[in-house]
């Protein structure tokens, strides 16, 4: 064994990630001054008095999130725009200023507390580009002003699960020259809300590289060191809001985690991948885009790839002018969550008997096309490919071939009639410790599709 393999195998999760990777599913909101002007990147210039939700119900959005299946929700609190979805003492460019409820209102208060309600994680994002804030450019004060509106979020809404950073910059060659203070920012989220995540441009959670729900066939997550500065870096950053982005995927990134890549690294840690898409083709809403909501087959195929391939699934879902979940948006996301409960409800193999640790009788011929399996990730991430069985009467057939498992595998085969089913490791870092192994059948509504 290599001295980096076995470096691999001493890197192990926080306890903050193995938290966050238990939540496997959550939703992002995109909701803010772009919702009133249809823009996806405003420019900071658009009156307060714009803001103007006419029957905002951020329980709406809690009940539709927690009905698809997801376990948190993540809110826009600023964006690039710099408006700000809370009275921020900061600035005069927010909600305080807008007619929504006589400038009495507060979105990050109302969505915290209806993700309490619905026991969701309740999860933050605050752009440090702003592009209304007159400080920005002037590092050091912008920096302060930064974390000022950081310390608000993070101590007057209760507990966070996630603070997610990105590292947008669109200013162009011409434009303001920020340094962003990341390790002020870091300590300053440790300090308040320690068992909260920071994700993208941050230590604990990645980016998977695009915004398309393009997922990896063998997702790591012992990576070269390096790859927590790789949002940081300006060359990296969104620079044009040309359309193309969020559908856009980095082949270049397609392997992050196996021997040959980690075989260079100076230093490895485990930065497991988060996979983040809309449900439409913008991230905020726009009516001229109610008709292209992804059907549910796409959004299952991505949840397949993501959930079921040790990475975590965020799923965004823009609430319109009313401040509501689009009924298009809304149908779909339910029927998502129906086929996810039905697929799922019964574990055909949680009443058999394990003939080895990795072996199970069905004790009848059972039809099947989900196999779900797991790694004890306190432990490391060992497997690298591995092939499953499936037995109908005296010989063991092979369904399915794959290489990382993970925190999660979800195993799609073609629907075999089996009375027993078989896993075999084919090649591990080192004594492969597994945690999950569950057989199912999917929905008939999926089947049919």
């Amino acid at each position: 064994m290599s001295d980096k393999i076995t470096a691999a195998l001493k890197v192990r999760p926080s306890a903050r990630q193995l938290r966050w990777q238990k939540l496997e599913f959550y939703g992002f909101i995109h909701f803010g001054m772009n919702t009133f002007t249809d823009q996806e990147w405003g420019d900071g210039k658009a009156p307060a008095r714009l803001f103007n939700p006419a029957a905002l119900d951020a329980g709406q959005w809690a009940q539709t999130f927690k009905n698809a299946g997801m376990r948190g929700l993540i809110l826009t609190c600023k964006h690039h725009d710099g408006f700000c979805l809370w009275p921020s003492r900061y600035t005069e460019y927010s909600v305080k200023n807008s007619p929504w409820q006589g400038g009495r209102g507060d979105v990050v208060k109302e969505a915290a507390e209806a993700c309490a309600k619905e026991g969701l994680a309740f999860g933050i994002y605050l752009s440090p580009w702003d592009r209304h804030e007159a400080s920005y450019g002037d590092s050091s004060r912008y920096n302060q002003f930064f974390l000022n509106q950081l310390r608000e979020l993070l101590t007057g809404y209760g507990p966070i699960f996630s603070v997610w950073l990105d590292g947008a910059c669109g200013e162009g060659p011409n434009g303001k020259r920020q340094e962003y203070d990341w390790e002020a920012y870091y300590a300053l989220i440790r300090e308040l809300q320690p068992e909260a995540v920071i994700s993208v441009v941050g230590p604990d959670v990645r980016w998977c590289g695009n915004e398309a729900g393009h997922c990896r066939e063998s997702e790591w997550s012992v990576v070269p060191a390096a790859l927590q500065l790789a949002e940081r870096i300006q060359e990296a950053s969104q620079k044009v809001d040309d359309g193309k982005f969020s559908r856009r995927i980095k082949s270049t990134d397609e392997d992050l985690g196996s021997r040959e890549a980690i075989a260079g690294a100076e230093e490895l840690v485990w930065y497991p991948a988060e996979v983040n898409t809309s449900i439409r083709p913008g991230w905020f809403y726009h009516a001229s885009e109610d008709d292209k909501v992804r059907p549910l087959e796409e959004l299952l195929e991505i949840y397949y790839n993501s959930v079921g391939g040790n990475a975590n699934f965020l799923l965004n879902v823009p609430p319109d002018q009313r401040g509501l979940i689009h009924e298009n948006d809304l149908n779909c996301l339910l029927e998502l969550g129906e086929v996810l409960r039905e697929t799922f409800r019964h574990n055909l193999a949680a009443d058999s008997l394990p003939k080895t640790c990795l072996e199970f009788d069905l004790g009848e011929v059972r039809l099947l096309d989900r196999v779900v399996l797991g790694e004890e990730i306190e432990l490391g991430q060992r497997v690298e490919a591995f092939t499953l069985y499936f037995r109908q009467s005296g010989e063991w057939l092979k369904c399915y071939e794959g290489t990382t498992i993970g925190y999660k595998r979800i195993c799609r085969l073609e629907p075999v009639q089996a009375k027993a089913i078989r896993l075999e490791i084919t090649l591990a870092r080192a004594n492969p410790y597994i945690s999950q192994f569950e057989v199912y059948l999917s929905s008939d509504r999926e089947r049919c599709r």
